[in-house]
């Protein structure tokens, strides 16, 4: 069975690409396809041929890849997918596009809808030039918005990475999804039981992330903060930041997981669709402090993995962070829950299942695996 692995884009590194990255590696013989290619600023993958669109070859297009936006469905679409029988698609916007051949069947990985068209306001109001182009932006995104529906019928299945995704795909693009939550390569994290004293909230640095309210909140307590990741908010940021909020910027992922597996507590104050970090953090046997809403209710057991709290606001967070300080953790218990229902061995038993039945086309009973 020959199979290719298509991606939205490689040019950053992202929680997508760590997964689409796992599934690379365990298909090694399947020919991988991405519309744009940047083998400096993306996951590692080694000698492995990418193909790439016809994007590849416009200057600038790999800087600015999100400017490229109305040209990655024809990119796709042009793409010769006729000597696969599997296609896997890893999405969160135009990869699902994909034609395949008429026996083939294609499976996409749906990370979210097209988060820019569906939900234009939240995903842009981080670049500050947007107000000024609202009104044509808004009737390009008109247009792609009917092109995506078009194009999101095309897999055959969809595999979400949590429940709220799941919802969404079958509230937009009307096609039911099962859920198999995403993985993470466990054995990349350092486990201690010996924690320093700081926190850690590790993210890019964007509107969404709500960096903001972490640093407000730990601004009044004045406990020590190390804040990891870069990004267009920095600057912003650190000015309303206090001594006890460090800043360490972009860190290796060596550096990364020793952060991960010191800290007495990983913050997490986005809505995550889905959110690698608070079970990477599990991972390290630290436990998560998160806003309770999206991904995380798939992945944290409150007073066991994590506390939650209930409103995206530095007084909420506060109120949990104070929480945390009394309860007794047990970081072993907190790592074999990461390793027990998010390592790559569990999320491959699930997905081989799901493999195995769409490709003797048995669609009917795939809902009750997960």
């Amino acid at each position: 069975m020959r199979i290719a692995l298509v991606h939205d884009y490689l040019t950053q590194k992202g929680g997508a690409e760590r997964v689409f990255e796992i599934l690379c590696k365990r298909f090694p013989t399947a020919d991988v396809y991405t519309s744009l290619y940047d083998a400096e600023k993306t996951i590692d993958l080694g000698e492995r041929l990418v193909r790439t669109t016809y994007l590849q070859n416009i200057p600038g297009a790999k800087k600015y890849f999100r400017l490229m936006a109305p040209f990655y469905f024809p990119a796709f679409r042009a793409l010769d997918l006729s000597g696969y029988d599997l296609i896997i698609s890893s999405s969160t916007s135009f990869a699902k596009a994909v034609r395949k051949k008429p026996s083939a069947r294609h499976i996409c990985f749906c990370h979210n809808i097209t988060r820019f068209l569906w939900d234009t306001e939240t995903y842009l109001r981080e670049y500050g030039d947007y107000r000024y182009f609202a009104s044509l932006i808004e009737q390009v995104f008109q247009f792609m918005r009917k092109i995506d529906l078009l194009y999101a019928q095309e897999p055959d299945l969809y595999i979400a990475n949590s429940s709220i995704v799941a919802r969404r795909i079958k509230q937009t693009y009307h096609k039911q999804a099962i859920v198999i939550n995403y993985p993470i390569d466990t054995g990349k994290f350092i486990f201690s039981e010996n924690k320093d004293d700081y926190f850690l909230a590790s993210a890019r640095m964007i509107s969404y992330k709500r960096l903001d309210i972490i640093i407000e909140a730990f601004n009044w307590l004045g406990w020590p903060l190390l804040i990891s990741g870069d990004g267009p908010e920095r600057e912003r940021l650190q000015s309303n930041a206090l001594e006890n909020v460090e800043f360490v910027g972009h860190v290796s992922d060596s550096k990364r997981t020793q952060l991960f597996s010191k800290a007495k507590f990983v913050i997490v104050a986005a809505l995550e669709d889905y959110g690698l970090v608070p079970v990477e953090a599990n991972a390290s046997g630290t436990p998560v402090i998160a806003f309770g809403a999206g991904g995380v209710l798939d992945t944290q057991i409150p007073g066991k993995t994590g506390v939650f709290f209930k409103r995206q606001t530095p007084d909420s967070l506060q109120a949990a962070l104070l929480e945390a300080r009394e309860i007794y953790w047990d970081y072993k218990s907190i790592r074999n829950h990461a390793v027990d229902n998010f390592s790559e061995e569990a999320f491959f038993n699930k997905v081989e299942q799901v493999i195995d039945q769409t490709s003797s086309r048995t669609l009917s009973n795939l809902h009750s695996i997960c």
